[in-house]
């Protein structure tokens, strides 16, 4: 049977829809040179924002965005989730900022972060002088293969106080928290808090300083959600699903593109 001129047109433009929303979906978060590729895809509601230039902030207006290396996030009266490549989640609760420097690793400015980081990867976190850290797992001995050594999933959270002190959560998993001299200052084993006076988090107070430790903690900002396998409402395995399409927008190699002066083409995910 023929198609007529009509049929044909619908195709087109069908065609250049599916296409446009593709590019729109591969846009920027923020301004970023010729051929950055994106490390994540963030998933924001309410009021989120993004620096374009130092100072400047703009309204996210896509539910679903794609995340490049030194983006800048301000979550005000909304909150957003962040899938990276290498399959870690991090939530932020409202009034927090910080920065996504690299796949691994984010910058705590205010406010607080939960965060999921799979087994065999080492996504980090800077929170003024501070760095959060996932320890290495240690071989009995050296004749132990590595591939032998078990190393389970991190599921935490890190919280920047008003009054400048940090305060680092685990709810599963360890972590190692450095000063600004690169020494330990607190090592932590599943279910465990530590709060960091804030002048060590400065990094006025070069001497190492005692900190208060406590065990059976319960989360903070999200990271209870994130014990139970949900992040805004999605469950573990939607998760799944949308780092590993981080994962495939990462590999596809997208020149940036000044998404949101031109604005976006709508948004991703419904």
């Amino acid at each position: 049977m023929k198609r007529g001129p009509a049929f044909k047109g619908f195709i087109y433009v069908l065609s250049g829809s599916l296409l446009l929303l593709l590019l729109g979906s591969l846009g920027m978060v923020a301004e970023a040179k010729e051929g950055t590729r994106p490390i994540g895809e963030m998933v924001s509601r309410g009021d989120v924002k993004y620096e374009a230039s130092p100072g400047i902030w703009k309204s996210v207006e896509a539910s679903s965005i794609p995340i490049f290396p030194g983006v800048k996030i301000k979550t005000e009266k909304g909150s957003c989730v962040i899938a990276l490549t290498n399959r870690t989640q991090i939530e932020a609760a409202q009034n927090t900022i910080f920065s996504v420097d690299q796949s691994e690793r984010l910058q705590l400015l205010q406010g607080g972060l939960s965060f999921r980081i799979p087994a065999g990867v080492q996504t980090g976190f800077k929170v003024k002088a501070l760095s959060i850290v996932k320890s290495q797992p240690l071989q009995a001995s050296k004749n132990v293969p590595k591939g032998l050594v078990k190393e389970e999933e991190t599921i935490g959270s890190v919280v920047l106080h008003a009054n400048g002190s940090a305060t680092v959560k685990t709810l599963k998993g360890q972590l190692h928290i450095l000063g600004q001299d690169r020494t330990v200052l607190s090592s932590l084993a599943s279910d465990q808090s530590v709060t960091i006076p804030s002048v060590t988090v400065s990094g006025i107070e070069k001497e190492k300083v005692m900190v208060a430790q406590a065990a059976g903690t319960t989360g903070a900002v999200g990271a209870a959600g994130a014990a139970e396998g949900t992040f805004l409402g999605l469950s573990t395995p939607a998760w799944v699903g949308i780092g590993a399409s981080a994962a495939t927008i990462g590999t596809m190699g997208v020149s940036a593109q000044d998404y949101y002066s031109h604005g976006p083409s709508g948004p991703v995910c419904p």
